[in-house]
C-alpha cells in the first residue's frame, strides 16, 4: 500500500488534522499530533491551511481559449450563432497551435486546484474531429494529474448545417464520453428533431447528455419539458445534465417547482458559470438536484472572462447570488467541489444542510490545501498558497505542477 500523511491540516476549516491517504483515498483523520505517523509515508506539509476536495469543473471549453497569449480586443457580436461564427473566423490562427492552447488551459487549471473536469469539444462541419482531437491530446497527457470527461459538442447546432449529426456521431466514436446539444428551439428551431438526434447518439453509445440551454424562460421551459419527456421515455436516469438554464431561473416559482420535481425524479442535474442571472442554488438544493459549477470559455473569442481559477469562480458564484453568511459560501465551495463530482456521476450530492462533504474516510484522496483563517476568507482571498493533490499524490503546489507529475 502506498501511503501519505498530510500533516495538520483544517479539513472544511475544522480542527488540526493529520490525514493519511492510502492507494487513492483517505484511510484516516486523527487530531494534529496525536498519533506516530508511520515513518515510510510520505509527508505533506499543511502548515495550518484548509483541506478541501479538490475542484471539479464541469462547464468549460478547453478548446476555445486564449490563456497564456497575448489579450485581444473582443469581437464577437450578441446571439450564440454569431458568436459561433467570429469563434469559427478565428480559433485556426491564434498565436499557438489548438493543441499546446488546450493543453496550457488544462494545466493551468490543474495547478489552481481542478483535479476533475467536464469539458466540451466543439464538433462541426468546419472543425472536424480538429479540436476533439486537441482535447483527446490534453486528457491522455494529464492522466496522472486530473480525471477528464469530454463533451461532443455541436455549438453549431445539429440541422442548420448539412452533415453536422453524422459529425456529432463519428465524435462519439473517436472517443467524446458526453453527447452534447444546444438550445433546441432557438438555435435548430426544430426541438424535436435537435433532441430526437441527440438522444438516439447517446442510446447508441450508452453515453449521457450534456445539454446547452440559454433560451428565455418560456422557451426554455418547453425545451426542458422536451428534455424530461425523452430522459423518462429512454429510462435515462441521472444521465442527463442541463447546463447554464438561465431562462429557467426566470420562470414563476410555481412553474419551476414543477421542472423541478420532475428533475428529481429522473436524476436530471445542472451546470452552472455564475452569471449575472444565477440559478437559484439553494432552490436547487431543497430538491436535493445535482449541481455543478464550472468556468465557461477562458478568455477566448466569446468572451474575455475566465483564469481556468476555480477558486476564484466559487467568489463569483457567491457573489452573483448575494451570498454574505459562512454557510452560504460553503454551500458555493460544495457545488464547486462534491456538486461537479455529482454531476459526473462521481459522488452523491450532499444532503440538505450538509456543507461539508468530501473528506470523509473512504472519499478520494483527490484534495486542495488552501490558506485561509476560515473557507470564507480563503473564498474571498484566493491567495496563491496552495497545494493539489490527485489520488494521493501532489501534483501542484503554489500554481505550478510539480516536477514529478510533469508529462
Amino acid at each position: 500500500m502506498t501511503s501519505t500523511v498530510v500533516a495538520d491540516v483544517r479539513p472544511w476549516g475544522g480542527p488540526a488534522s493529520d490525514v493519511t491517504l492510502t492507494d487513492g483515498r483517505i484511510s484516516g483523520i486523527h487530531p494534529a499530533g496525536t498519533k506516530p505517523l508511520d515513518p515510510g509515508a510520505g509527508r505533506v506539509e499543511g502548515r495550518g491551511r484548509i483541506l478541501l476536495p479538490s475542484f471539479a469543473d464541469v462547464h468549460v471549453h478547453l478548446d476555445s481559449t486564449r490563456i497564456g497569449l497575448p489579450f485581444r480586443p473582443h469581437t464577437g457580436v450578441p446571439g450564440v450563432w454569431g458568436m459561433m461564427l467570429n469563434d469559427r473566423d478565428n480559433w485556426r490562427h491564434a498565436e499557438r497551435s489548438i493543441e499546446h492552447r488546450v493543453a496550457t488551459t488544462l494545466e493551468s487549471a490543474i495547478a489552481r486546484g481542478t483535479t476533475q473536469v467536464r469539458t466540451y469539444a466543439q464538433v462541426d462541419v468546419d472543425a472536424g474531429m480538429e479540436r476533439l482531437d486537441a482535447v483527446l491530446a490534453a486528457r491522455e497527457a494529464n492522466l496522472d494529474r486530473c480525471e477528464v470527461e469530454i463533451i461532443a459538442f455541436p455549438q453549431a447546432g445539429l440541422l442548420r448545417e448539412a452533415g453536422s449529426i453524422d459529425v456529432l456521431e463519428a465524435a462519439m466514436a473517436r472517443g467524446a464520453d458526453v453527447v452534447g446539444g444546444i438550445d433546441p428551439c432557438a438555435l435548430d428551431r426544430d426541438p424535436v428533431r435537435h433532441l430526437d438526434a441527440v438522444f438516439a447518439i447517446a442510446e447508441r453509445h450508452g453515453a449521457p447528455i450534456d445539454i446547452h440551454l440559454h433560451e428565455p424562460d418560456q422557451l426554455a421551459k418547453f425545451s426542458t419539458e422536451l428534455i424530461i419527456e425523452r430522459t423518462r421515455a429512454l429510462d435515462m436516469r441521472g444521465r442527463v445534465t442541463i447546463s447554464h438554464g438561465y431562462g429557467l431561473a426566470r420562470l414563476p416559482e410555481k412553474e419551476l417547482r414543477a421542472l423541478l420535481e420532475e428533475f428529481r425524479d429522473l436524476g436530471i442535474s445542472m451546470a452552472t458559470v455564475a452569471p449575472q442571472a444565477p440559478l437559484p442554488t439553494r432552490l436547487l438544493d431543497e430538491y436535493d438536484i445535482a449541481l455543478g459549477l464550472g468556468q465557461d470559455g477562458q478568455r477566448d473569442y466569446w468572451s474575455p472572462y475566465g483564469n481556468t481559477d476555480m477558486l476564484d469562480r466559487t467568489w463569483q458564484l457567491a457573489f452573483t447570488n448575494g451570498f454574505r453568511r459562512d454557510e452560504d459560501i460553503e454551500h458555493c465551495v460544495a457545488i464547486a467541489t462534491v456538486g461537479g463530482r455529482a454531476v459526473m456521476g462521481r459522488a452523491a450530492m450532499p444532503a440538505h444542510g450538509a456543507e461539508r462533504p468530501g473528506l470523509a474516510v473512504g472519499d478520494p484522496a483527490d484534495l486542495v490545501v488552501v490558506a485561509g483563517d476560515t473557507v470564507t476568507a480563503a473564498v474571498m482571498d484566493r491567495l496563491n498558497d496552495r497545494t493539489v493533490l490527485f489520488r494521493g499524490s501532489v501534483v501542484a503546489d503554489a500554481l505550478e505542477l510539480t516536477e514529478g507529475s510533469r508529462a
